[in-house]
């Protein structure tokens, strides 16, 4: 038995879920030209992924910049006229009309040329569309269409899906009731969960509390919960499920014991303490949390009590025992399982 500092731990079945996730689609309509990434490998946040043909979207920005440059010029040459005609104007040489006329002109044409950048505009992002970027740093799925095929804005399943893993997150379920301790531990800072297998037994990555949900389920009387975890050997994956233990508190100065040294009696649980003449007596006890191999003792043992932590199936009271290394309690601190903060 030990005295130590146990964190005070909520668990609850989760499901991994990617940061981001996008369905790769084009926005324009073209034959695919070239597929730039290899399924299932990590990209970065603007790598080229794929090019559609972009000879038709070229040809109508041409198209857009030689109407600028032929506005332009006429735009020009309004402007000479307008020019040698309004000292013409003043010396009665030349009439109201003929300026009236040329200063709308010039008018229209400043109003074409900035339509005709527009267009311009418009032409040069249909171009950008033809080649596809990641929009994210993450890892790629399947590919849908092979080189040569047609691509449309409006393909069910796009190109591919790329999936952010790297932070990841966990969304899993706690009890409404317990959601004051958890708020009560956020004030005080940053939450630590550790993610396990579906077992239980294997630790997948450690990182903390993100967000309580807006509102609970009042069908099932339980609320949503969303960890963020660095996910750096990618043991966590989009889709999987895990249990999420989240640390709220520690306990200070708790009696632990092994799991295997408490048995089951007809007035509850039980555990064998050694006394000074070697033999051994049942004491019942009262337990508050367990997790995995250990156990919190919150009533029926003391600092000093020398319990019997293997071996006990085979006592009754009165057994003498010789101790062979038996926990006695001391008087320490201990982090458990990486859990204290």
């Amino acid at each position: 038995m030990r005295q130590q500092d146990v964190p005070v731990i909520l668990s609850g079945l989760g499901t991994v879920q990617a940061l981001n996730t996008a369905a790769i689609r084009s926005q324009v309509t073209g034959q695919l030209e070239t597929v730039d990434f290899t399924e299932g490998l990590s990209v970065h946040k603007g790598d080229k992924l794929a090019q559609i043909d972009q000879r038709p979207a070229q040809a109508r920005l041409d198209q857009a910049n030689a109407q600028l440059a032929k506005d332009q010029a006429q735009l020009a040459n309004v402007q000479r006229n307008l020019s040698r005609n309004l000292p013409l104007l003043r010396n009665g040489f030349a009439t109201d009309q003929q300026v009236t006329d040329q200063q709308s002109q010039v008018a229209q044409l400043q109003s074409a040329m900035q339509a005709d950048q527009a267009v311009i505009e418009d032409a040069r992002t249909q171009l950008s569309y033809t080649t596809l970027t990641a929009p994210f740093d993450g890892i790629t799925g399947l590919r849908t269409l092979d080189v040569g095929n047609i691509i449309h804005p409006t393909d069910v399943t796009g190109l591919t899906v790329e999936t952010q893993i790297q932070p990841i997150g966990v969304v899993f379920t706690l009890p409404a009731a317990d959601i004051q301790q958890v708020m009560d531990g956020m004030a005080k800072g940053d939450l630590k969960a550790v993610a396990y297998d579906q077992a239980g037994t294997r630790a997948l990555d450690t990182g903390r509390l993100l967000l309580i949900n807006n509102q609970a389920d009042p069908a099932t009387g339980t609320v949503q919960l969303k960890a963020l975890f660095p996910n750096p050997s990618r043991r966590l994956w989009p889709g999987t499920f895990v249990n999420v233990e989240l640390a709220t508190s520690v306990a200070e100065g708790a009696l632990t014991l092994p799991t295997d040294a408490v048995q089951q009696g007809a007035k509850g649980p039980f555990v064998f303490v050694i006394g000074k003449d070697g033999k051994v007596a049942s004491r019942t006890i009262q337990m508050g949390q367990r997790q995995h191999d250990m156990v919190i003792v919150t009533a029926g043992l003391r600092v000093g009590d020398d319990v019997v932590e293997q071996g006990q199936y085979r006592l009754v009271d009165g057994s003498m025992v010789s101790p062979a290394g038996a926990g006695q309690v001391v008087d320490a601190s201990a982090a458990s399982s990486g859990m204290l903060p």
